[in-house]
């Protein structure tokens, strides 16, 4: 299961630009204005090679005060409950406000690992002030600045200790796993592949509370579902019904081989959609893309393509994806959705030998070769795959460091073109021959 730090506190302590500093991603939105958004970010970080999830818990305004810090403290106990480990974030500039002493009481009582975290602490003076979190009672103080980065190698280092090892699992069956927002129709997916023969399908309790390992076997395919679909009461979950579910998303979407991303035809791709979909494909596994509801919509000769190019549109850079339309109500190409599923499965796994690949990606590349640099040409000579989960590539050339972006993408697209890697991120490195 994947490891999650999240990062809790007030509005405007900072969480957004560790949160970027961490991912190293411009994703959160940072102004000095608190309470401006209202998206969760998620992304995948790494720390001496440990992989990791990262979410910033946003805080939102509301009308009133009450149901502001309400919605907030639902958002950290739904942290708490979810989390590997949590960084309760405070700045030192305005000092302990009842805020933080309210978050502080929670975690308090949490069985997790909790740092805190005094953020904005740009000079000597002030790291004298941060002192005054200690009277939180939750242990350790980390002094850092989230705009310099100061501070933040030495949080990490001791954050890693506390991570669960993710084993490795020894079943080979494929892992597939549905995700998507809440009332997409995941659960009545499930219920109408599996039918009600429960006899054939056997729910095995996953490695962890959270998710249910069931193992399919029907119509001649065979293969695991790792299904969240409610498993444990929901703590209050009213206005984050949304966060929660992601929480429980990020863990399954580590977990699985292939994932199956689930949106709803009458409210198309969504932004909370397009972030599941990138960190799927950050942590290099299948997707597929599963248009439900379809009986809903109008349509004429054009709809699917329409919608298909307003999709791709959106998940831009990596498109070659397959969209499959559904309705889980009239069980129309439901078993489609499984037999694609498996299909992008099998393209992960996808070895092309050397000689074919060379055969094949050579003569292109003579004919585009890369753009000179500085009256430098570079040749590629050879090209072989690297052993992984996931479709790796090494092309040995000259000048490694002169390739480009677009050059990369244009030798990634001629990859997919010629061997069908439907529905995989492809990763391409340039060596030094």
């Amino acid at each position: 299961m994947s490891n999650i730090i999240a990062i809790v506190g007030r509005p405007n302590v900072g969480k957004s630009t560790l949160f970027n500093r961490l991912t190293e991603s411009r994703k959160a939105i940072v102004d000095d204005f608190s309470g401006v958004t209202r998206d969760r970010h998620y992304g995948s970080a790494e720390w001496t090679n440990r992989q990791f999830t990262v979410i910033d818990t946003g805080g939102y305004v509301a009308n009133s005060e009450d149901v502001f810090e309400a919605a907030i403290r639902e958002q950290v106990i739904i942290a708490i409950e979810e989390a590997t480990v949590l960084l309760f974030m405070v700045d030192v500039t305005t000092g302990i406000t009842d805020l933080d002493d309210e978050i502080a009481q929670l975690l308090r009582r949490s069985k997790k690992p909790v740092f805190t975290v005094v953020n904005k602490v740009d000079n000597t003076q002030l790291q004298n002030e941060a002192s005054v979190f200690y009277g939180f009672g939750l242990g350790e103080i980390y002094a850092i600045s989230s705009m310099t980065g100061s501070g933040t190698g030495d949080l990490l280092d001791d954050v890693i200790e506390h991570f669960e090892d993710i084993p490795e699992d020894e079943n080979a069956l494929p892992k597939i796993t549905i995700v998507g927002r809440p009332n997409v129709g995941k659960s009545s997916l499930i219920n109408a592949l599996i039918g009600k023969d429960r006899n054939i399908v056997t729910p095995i309790a996953g490695t962890t509370r959270d998710s249910i390992h069931i193992h399919y076997n029907q119509f001649g395919h065979e293969f695991m579902f790792i299904d969240t679909a409610g498993l444990r009461k929901k703590t209050k979950v009213k206005e984050n019904i949304e966060f929660y579910s992601v929480m429980r998303t990020i863990k399954a979407l580590e977990e699985a081989d292939v994932v199956i991303l689930m949106i709803d035809a009458v409210e198309g791709l969504e932004s909370q959609d397009v972030n599941i979909f990138h960190l799927a494909e950050k942590n290099k596994k299948g997707i597929l893309i599963l248009v439900n509801k379809w009986d809903l919509i109008e349509k004429n000769s054009k709809t699917v393509n329409v919608f298909e190019d307003q999709i791709r549109q959106k998940l831009q850079p990596f498109t070659d994806v397959p969209i499959i339309f559904t309705s889980v109500v009239n069980k129309q190409r439901i078993f489609q959705a499984i037999e694609g599923a498996l299909e992008v499965f099998k393209n992960r796994g996808k070895k092309i030998p050397t000689s074919k690949l060379n055969d094949v990606m050579l003569p292109i590349i003579e004919k585009y070769p890369p753009p000179a640099l500085k009256g430098k040409y570079i040749k590629i000579k050879y090209i072989t795959q690297i052993n992984g989960t996931s479709p790796m590539f090494a092309f040995f050339c000259n000048l490694p460091q002169y390739i480009k972006e677009p050059y990369k993408r244009f030798i990634e697209n001629k990859l997919r073109e010629n061997f069908d890697f439907s529905g995989v991120p492809i990763q391409i490195y340039f060596r030094q021959k």
